[in-house]
């Protein structure tokens, strides 16, 4: 399979080395692409269950013919190997709660201008759900969207868990593992774009991004996702609206 047009040299020889052991290790059930636009930038925002999921997402949009722009927490970027590669390719460096912060907020706006593709993951790290479904999101994906007015295209993620599990190290190659990937349409936040970016407008957006990518996830597991979504900051807050407790429901997609 050719490389996406203008693809950086440096992303074509990583994706030259680990692109067949992802084929070899991996069954693809790959959906959605239809939904990604090719003449602009955009934003598509997945999932977060392992730390092998951001390679079988960067394998299913390079095999599309994108290339990412990952936006990733900064602290990688100084790890041997791996930072250099990150800055190779040209992933974005994510700098929290420092005065560098807006600075990974203005490459992700720079790099949709310039029609790139760039990746996130709006809850910024792996899921804390005890089931894996997505947890309450940041608010960085919506002070992007919003801002560029970009669309957003969801994306689900089921099976790099089996490859590589939560918080484990041990990879599982063999037998090769069913991963899916699907990606849904542009997620609607039309009537926000003119709205003050103020604490109620960004939650707003990006519990749309976190919803539409829960019911696409829902579809993959052919399961129902908790009422209320897990937040790190209220872990004890009951799952399910039933039992109680202070968190909102989940609001369905509009």
């Amino acid at each position: 399979m050719p490389p996406p047009p203008n693809s950086p040299r440096a992303f074509r020889v990583v994706a030259f080395i680990l692109r067949p052991p992802l084929l070899a290790m991996t069954k693809r059930d790959w959906r959605g692409v239809e939904h990604m636009p090719r003449d602009r930038g955009f934003i598509v925002a997945s999932n977060h269950m392992t730390n092998i999921d951001p390679l079988t997402f960067a394998h299913f949009l390079w095999d599309n013919g994108f290339t990412p722009k990952i936006l990733a927490k900064a602290s990688l970027f100084k790890v041997p190997v791996v930072g250099k590669v990150l800055l190779a390719t040209g992933q974005i460096p994510v700098h929290r709660n420092t005065a560098a912060a807006g600075e990974s907020l203005q490459s992700a706006i720079a790099a949709i201008d310039d029609g790139a593709c760039v990746a996130v993951f709006p809850e910024g790290t792996l899921t804390r759900d005890p089931e894996l479904w997505p947890m309450v999101g940041k608010t960085g994906v919506a002070r992007l969207a919003l801002t560029t007015r970009a669309p957003v295209i969801p994306v689900a993620q089921w099976g790099p868990q089996n490859l590589l599990g939560r918080y484990k190290k041990l990879l599982k190659p063999i037998p090769a593992k069913k991963v899916s990937v699907v990606a849904g349409p542009p997620v609607d936040l039309d009537d926000l774009y003119d709205r003050p970016q103020d604490n109620a407008t960004l939650r707003e957006a990006t519990e749309r991004v976190m919803a539409a990518i829960t019911t696409l996830l829902e579809d993959l597991r052919a399961e129902q996702a908790p009422t209320v979504r897990y937040d790190m900051r209220k872990p004890n807050v009951p799952r399910d609206a039933s039992a109680g407790g202070d968190a909102a429901p989940r609001p369905e997609v509009p």
